[in-house]
């Protein structure tokens, strides 16, 4: 049997590092042991199911309601309930491997949001559809199928967003956080802590420390070096570590990784620019070395298609039924101030081609004239321009702006197809010339009403930042995450996070 060597005399033997345990048994971020974590996801799983079932039972029964309403008919109420259960084992199942497959049944960080609810339930509708005809279901009206998909996308909707409220007061209630441990250099650690905020998911963050290179810029408690994290994770429970990709290369990165997963740590990387480029990267074969090719981001095709009848479809909708709206803001605008209803701004859209940029007014006449003025107030970072008490603002305007009311008139420039619901937001003129070459790729597509911009804090991120989530949208659009975007911005306007 051989012996293990001495180490040379004279020299001091490395530490050896700490035990391992088996990594399957990490504490999760909520309980304690691996049997409670499993009840606890089971639980949520559970949950979730029930009020999908809840919400596909209540939007099937109100559309065969609505039908009995419309064509006259007693609503009786035994005998439609005994219509529904005919259909519901069928529906249930299919419903169930739709919503697992598009993700609706994901842990709470992972799980898809409303945009996908509505595919997936369009999805199911369709498939429900094929099945009544196949075998010779009557219908009574083909109008049943889209309308019970319509209450029933409300109702599951509605009753998860239900849900996560209530867990995320509960897991405020308990003390819940996500111990987080920040690694890279001092200011890419305030950045982080910045653009990550208080919280993901409902969970909120508790910042244990930072590690890098040294101390200088950290505000957090400098916990240590990279060579310092087997002993910090020995020391500290932390559930997840989070690293500012650029200021590391390959091999350290792995290294890094690799320490935190034998601890049983997540490990989370802010991506560079260019890893977010490459999501769209498309492999090129036949090479000696891996190659990918980075296809550009515009919509052409069948994605324009898609997007642009859902943009013109949407438009037209808010235009009829927010007209009585639009003449009550039109009055108080004219009352209150002098000056147009509308503002028409110089914006810079679709291969940095200008458009004008239809506006309520806010701001008293002759506003752009005080602008040079006020530079030197500027709040924001890079290319824009922001004050959160700009003399300029009206009364009115300011409550037009707490709400992004003025923003409703855009709709007019989407249907003119110089704006999109969703995409880049488009820059002033004086903001535009400021930009740096590599920001320019956002202007391969429509601007957009609204955005990513909007909905991840708005103007209280920095503007690279804000390109970079322009970059992850324009990599990952889907019909999906327009709708997703949209139906997350209205809880953002109406909390009114960073609109000034």
């Amino acid at each position: 049997m051989a012996t293990k060597e001495a180490p040379p005399t004279g020299r001091k033997a490395p530490a050896a590092p700490p035990p391992l345990g088996d990594i399957r048994a990490g504490r999760p971020y909520i309980l304690g042991s691996p049997v409670t974590a499993f009840l606890r996801r089971t639980a949520s799983i559970v949950a979730l199911i029930v009020l999908d079932l809840c919400g596909l039972i209540l939007g099937l029964y109100t559309a065969l309601i609505v039908r009995s309403v419309v064509y006259g008919e007693d609503v009786l109420w035994g005998a439609l309930w005994r219509v529904e259960t005919e259909w519901l084992p069928f529906i249930v199942l299919v419903m169930l491997l739709v919503f697992w497959r598009a993700g609706l049944y994901a842990e709470r960080d992972r799980r898809a949001g409303g945009g996908r609810i509505v595919g997936s339930m369009i999805l199911v509708g369709v498939v429900a559809l094929i099945y009544g005809i196949g075998t010779n279901r009557t219908f009574g009206t083909y109008g049943l199928a889209p309308t019970a998909v319509v209450f029933a996308i409300l109702f599951i909707g509605l009753l998860r967003a239900s849900y996560d409220l209530v867990t995320a007061d509960l897991l405020r209630a308990f003390g819940v956080r996500r111990r987080a441990v920040l690694v890279g250099d001092g200011g890419d650690v305030e950045h982080l802590q910045r653009a990550l905020g208080g919280g993901r998911g409902g969970i909120e963050y508790d910042f244990l420390g930072a590690v890098g290179p040294s101390p200088d810029g950290i505000s957090l408690p400098f916990l240590g070096r990279i060579t310092d994290l087997p002993q910090i994770f020995t020391q500290r429970d932390v559930d997840e570590l989070i690293v500012a990709e650029r200021d590391f290369d390959d091999r350290a990165l792995l290294e890094i990784v690799d320490l935190a997963h034998r601890r049983g740590v997540r490990v989370r990387v802010a991506p560079t620019t260019a890893d977010l480029l490459t999501q769209r990267a498309e492999y090129v074969a036949g090479q000696g070395v891996p190659l990918f090719e980075l296809r550009p981001p515009a919509f052409v095709g069948t994605d324009w298609l898609i997007k642009r009848g859902f943009d013109l479809l949407v438009s037209v909708l808010v235009v009829v039924i927010g007209l009585p709206l639009w003449i009550g803001i039109a009055i108080a605008i004219k009352v209150s101030s002098r000056g147009p209803v509308f503002f028409r701004d110089r914006r810079v859209g679709l291969n940095e081609r200008e458009f004008e940029m239809i506006k309520f007014r806010t701001m008293r006449a002759g506003a752009s004239e005080l602008q040079p003025g006020l530079e030197a107030a500027n709040e924001a970072e890079g290319a824009l321009f922001k004050l959160r008490e700009d003399p300029r603002v009206t009364r009115v305007g300011a409550f037009l702006r707490r709400f992004s009311l003025d923003e409703v008139p855009q709709v007019l420039n989407v249907l003119r197809g110089e704006m999109s619901l969703v995409g880049p937001r488009p820059l002033p003129l004086r903001d535009y010339k400021l930009l740096e070459d590599w920001h320019r790729k956002r202007y391969l597509v429509l601007p957009g009403m609204t955005g990513l911009w909007q909905i991840a804090g708005r103007s209280d991120l920095s503007f690279d930042d804000l390109v970079r989530l322009d970059f992850y949208y324009l990599e990952n659009w889907s019909i999906w995450l327009d709708i997703s975007i949209l139906l997350r911005t209205i809880p953002a306007v109406v909390a009114g996070r960073g609109a000034y």
